[in-house]
């Protein structure tokens, strides 16, 4: 029945992000007129910034800004307003074998019907600037949760957990819910409605006042919930974005959060009124996982297309690649004091990375900014947390979450679950780890020695058909 279930969702969201690839093209044969940022700017960032970005730069063409795309590269300007036939980006992805993209699939015939409109409409740029971002990131009033707590007849998937500061409240992410448990296993405190079916991250802010949830319906809507902790009573609910929401981080000053999300975009939103702070649209696969510099003035993001990305908030901009993009990465960590980042990727790989003074990744320094590995874990890394006082790192992968010292070596191997651990907590104190993953049970280990403390169901099982024990 689960792996049902899961292959239904990787199945919907997979869906998902196809529909989302061509809905550009769809929304720029319904208007008459194309626009750049609306409808051009995906079409590049799906398919050609990987090889034009400024860290990169393949033909001396940089495609991640109006300008540098007019600018062109070693073969002249990529384009002549008002004349596609003209112009050299409508000739590299036409023909019987065009010659760009150099990698993936090409361009569809309706994607290419936008790029020539729009250059036979005289190439307009309509790239918003940050101030007008701000305007057009009104808020938008999330999802209402439903009236009745859902009701389970199997253990839900566990993608999230979070663990107060104050060490009281085990927060777990539930199916249009979160639940609240007593950290000790011993039993439910409350049950949080939330609008979205899937809650992908869950965090306490710094203070420990507050409590944001963020998730999503695959195609349909990103939604921000926020409790106050107070009486866990919910006081923001935003919705953002046309798809799932994921690494939902506070903003140390508590006043924004930051979300990765599924159509590739890294936003930054208000708090206090939901509004969109900053756009940032690098990514060319889906934003997975967000956090702050320890001063709040820089932002990271980890993505499926492998990249680890700074942007700079106070000048509204992206800086640059920080990594040798070999790898997808699934999850990160910031260390509590010092800007040093832990990488969670794919092929079990865990990756620290400096983020201060960064240098660029050239041909002779290919990842300069990496200062260790640890050793390769059993499979994906799916989530992965430092302690409170950052002397530990739990890393959860396929049926295991280990703890390693600030040294690197491992202190505990945390066993038993069945299926991948998919979200990792550690108590404030450190002396307890928290794991969630496919079957459903949240386990509670001690992080020194890796012995299962307890284990329980989050959430109550109501039996199908209790007559015929179905």
């Amino acid at each position: 029945m689960r792996t049902f279930r899961l292959q239904t969702f990787l199945f919907i969201a997979m869906l998902s992000l196809a529909i989302g690839a061509l809905a550009p093209a769809l929304r720029a044969d319904e208007k008459s007129e194309a626009s750049f940022h609306r409808d051009v700017v995906p079409i590049l960032g799906r398919s050609c910034v990987a090889c034009h970005r400024p860290e990169k730069k393949k033909g001396k063409l940089d495609l991640t800004t109006y300008a540098d795309f007019a600018k062109g590269g070693k073969n002249g300007p990529a384009f002549v307003a008002g004349e596609p036939d003209k112009s050299l980006v409508i000739q590299s992805v036409t023909g019987d074998e065009p010659e760009m993209p150099n990698k993936g699939e090409r361009l569809s015939s309706a994607e290419v019907d936008v790029l020539t409109r729009w250059i036979k409409q005289g190439a307009k740029d309509d790239s918003p600037a940050p101030a007008q971002i701000a305007a057009e990131g009104a808020a938008v009033a999330g999802p209402q949760p439903p009236a009745e707590p859902p009701v389970y007849h199997v253990a839900p998937i566990l993608g999230a957990l979070a663990c107060s500061p104050d060490g009281n409240t085990l927060a777990v992410a539930g199916s249009h819910e979160v639940l609240l448990h007593h950290t000790d296993g011993s039993g439910l405190i409350a049950r949080l409605p939330s609008g979205s079916p899937r809650t992908t991250s869950l965090v306490f802010s710094p203070d420990g006042k507050l409590l944001a949830a963020a998730g999503g319906s695959p195609g349909e809507f990103g939604q921000i919930m926020v409790w106050s902790t107070a009486d866990w009573k919910p006081v923001k609910n935003y919705r953002v974005s046309g798809d799932t929401l994921f690494g939902l981080s506070f903003s140390p000053s508590t006043d924004r959060v930051a979300v990765g999300c599924a159509d590739r975009s890294v936003r930054v939103i208000a708090l206090e009124d939901g509004k969109e702070l900053d756009r940032f649209e690098q990514n060319t696969d889906w934003a997975l996982c967000i956090a702050f510099s320890v001063d709040g003035t820089k932002l990271l993001s980890g993505s499926r297309d492998k990249s680890l990305r700074l942007f700079d908030l106070s000048a509204h901009r992206s800086l640059q690649q920080i990594n040798e993009p070999t790898d997808p990465i699934y999850c990160l960590a910031r260390h509590p004091t010092q800007d040093l980042i832990a990488t969670g990727c794919g092929g079990g790989l865990v990756r620290f990375y400096k983020t201060s003074d960064p240098q660029k990744c050239t041909e002779e320094k290919r990842d300069p900014n990496r200062t260790r590995e640890i050793d390769r874990q059993p499979g994906t890394v799916y989530a992965i947390a430092y302690s409170a006082d950052g002397k530990f790192l739990a890393v959860a992968s396929a049926a295991e979450a280990r703890v390693y010292a600030e040294d690197g070596h491992r202190v505990a191997t945390c066993t038993g679950q069945k299926g991948g651990v998919f979200a990792v907590a550690f108590s404030p104190d450190a002396k307890r780890l928290f794991t969630g993953g496919f079957d459903g049970q949240v386990r509670i280990f001690d992080s020194e020695k890796g012995q299962l403390v307890k284990e329980f169901l989050p959430v109550p099982i109501v039996e199908a058909n209790p007559k015929s024990g179905g």
